[in-house]
């Protein structure tokens, strides 16, 4: 079922972390959204005086899914050719094809859905800061972080072509 905007809806009445969990993949879905149809030239374009573009907010989020469902709760994370904290992970580097970042993406969001599935929302871990965090924290954490980065992008996508909004027309 999808909804008007061509989403696929929240379950109203779902258990907590499937709740959850619907609500990340609204947000990741759009995200990646924003990329479609677009060429190279534009999905690298810095449209902000920080340098924001659309393909670095893709990687950002690939890394931040590994570090926050994987590393914190001791899952592998697959070798990253940047450094996260010097915040390479917010550009992509002339080498870096959209293929390459998207396919990132895709890893991190199934090693994540992996820890989603494998533990419950009061599970714990440590994160890269030596907090102890929950499942459930991780995942209002990533809606968050995953739905405020949407939003960048959707106004970078409106500023590349006019295109707006969170999901495709149904």
């Amino acid at each position: 079922m999808t909804t008007e905007s061509g989403a696929v809806p929240v379950p109203y009445t779902a258990g907590e972390k499937d709740i959850l969990r619907a609500s990340l993949d609204r947000h990741r879905d759009a995200v990646l959204w924003k990329l479609a149809g677009l060429d190279d030239e534009q999905v690298r374009r810095v449209m902000t005086p920080s340098g924001t573009n659309l393909l670095g907010l893709v990687k950002h989020l690939a890394s931040v899914e590994y570090g926050w469902f994987c590393r914190t709760f001791g899952r592998e994370v697959e070798p990253l050719w940047f450094d996260p904290y010097t915040d390479e992970d917010m550009s992509a580097a002339p080498g870096e094809t959209t293929e390459r970042i998207t396919d990132f993406y895709g890893r991190a969001r199934a090693a994540a859905d992996r820890t989603i599935a494998e533990l419950s929302p009061d599970d714990v871990g440590t994160s890269w800061h030596g907090t102890t965090v929950s499942l459930r924290w991780v995942l209002v954490h990533m809606i968050e972080e995953t739905a405020r980065h949407a939003g960048h992008m959707d106004i970078l996508r409106e500023l590349i072509d006019g295109g707006t909004g969170d999901h495709p027309p149904a």
